[in-house]
């Protein structure tokens, strides 16, 4: 059922699986308050106090305005319960005690408010806004050190050994114009999971545009594509 949870997320650290999402009171959220919402999506913090390990995403979460989780928060109270609750982490050791998260979180968690770049235009804003929000994309195409945090320094420039093999390419400037993308290629490559060669988007990046990024407005997908096409900077 959508936003059950369940989803399995393995790392070096231990498997992570996605939590009950739903309108359910006891299995879900649906006994949270917005304020425990907000909270927790901004925060990473749960309404019982206790930090989030970072498998969620929250920090690229912390720059949602009010008006952002008023929106999220009224599309979750759609969502049919599910009473079923989802599985629990299966953390190696120290990792496991999560109290050392807030070593972690004194180290790499900077909350900050989004600011718009008064000299760059509404459509780069917008796209730096989604990239480094909630699209997320310096999840997978940036790399980590061994504590598992980002290297923001090199933010973008891919990232080799992911979970279960593998990498994922850079999506700097540089690189794509490198390799001949163009916004429209990029816009419309978001939208279908065709690239410019005739080949197709795989792997985790083929399920970001059939889950996520093909439901975007077409003029998100261009913003996007300005933004990274056009550099961070």
């Amino acid at each position: 059922m959508p936003l059950a949870g369940g989803t399995e997320f393995p790392t070096d650290f231990g498997r992570f699986y996605s939590p009950n999402l739903t309108t359910d009171t006891k299995a879900g959220i649906g006994s949270w308050s917005i304020e425990e919402f907000a909270k927790a999506v901004r925060q990473g913090i749960s309404p019982k106090g206790e930090p989030y390990y970072p498998s969620f995403p929250y920090l690229f979460y912390s720059g949602f305005s009010d008006q952002d989780i008023a929106d999220l928060w009224a599309a979750f109270q759609t969502v049919p319960a599910v009473t079923e609750p989802a599985k629990p982490h299966e953390m190696m050791p120290p990792f496991s005690i999560r109290a050392g998260l807030k070593f972690w979180r004194g180290l790499y968690f900077k909350p900050e408010e989004y600011v718009s770049e008064p000299a760059k235009s509404a459509a780069w804003n917008r796209g730096k806004y989604i990239v480094e929000g909630p699209a997320h994309c310096g999840v997978c195409h940036t790399p980590r050190n061994v504590l598992g945090a980002r290297k923001t320094e090199l933010a973008l420039s891919g990232a080799d050994n992911l979970p279960g093999g593998g990498s994922v390419p850079s999506i700097t400037s540089d690189m794509l114009k490198a390799n001949g993308w163009t916004v429209n290629s990029l816009k419309y490559a978001l939208q279908t999971g065709l690239m410019p060669d005739g080949d197709v988007f795989g792997g985790s990046m083929g399920k970001v545009v059939r889950n996520e990024t093909a439901f975007l407005t077409d003029q998100d997908r261009e913003a996007i594509a300005i933004y990274l096409l056009e550099g961070r900077n």
